[in-house]
């Protein structure tokens, strides 16, 4: 069984700055992509940026300049850095790992995690 859990969301002021986390945990023989997704109440979930294994990223376009996804593939987590957070950021942030492959499990699997929230105020 796959798990991912994410960590590092809370309350920042404007301008601040948060780090996420997402680890996923359980038998894996690779994850082909890795991401960040968000919701914000009333809203649909929206892809945040994406990751590749190779390194290959891409960004909202509400995010670039601000944000930096990376992963280290060797521990299967992915970590989105947040900079220069605005209030329109506030949503529940979830990770998803895509294109999973499990030993003696024909096939690729998705996987999401539980959501960690992030509130942009003062």
């Amino acid at each position: 069984q796959v798990q991912l859990v994410e960590s590092g969301g809370g309350l920042v002021q404007p301008g601040g700055s948060l780090r996420l986390s997402c680890a996923a945990s359980g038998s894996i023989f690779s994850i082909s992509i890795m991401a960040w997704y968000r919701q914000a109440p009333g809203k649909e979930r929206e892809l945040v940026a994406r990751i590749t294994s190779d390194g290959s990223t891409s960004y909202a376009d509400s995010v670039k300049g601000r944000f930096t996804i990376s992963r280290d593939n060797a521990k299967n987590t992915v970590y989105l850095q947040m900079n220069s957070l605005k209030p329109e950021d506030t949503a529940a942030y979830f990770c998803n790992a895509d294109g999973v492959v499990v030993p003696s499990t024909p096939g690729r699997y998705r996987y999401w995690g539980q959501g960690t929230q992030v509130t942009v105020s003062s």
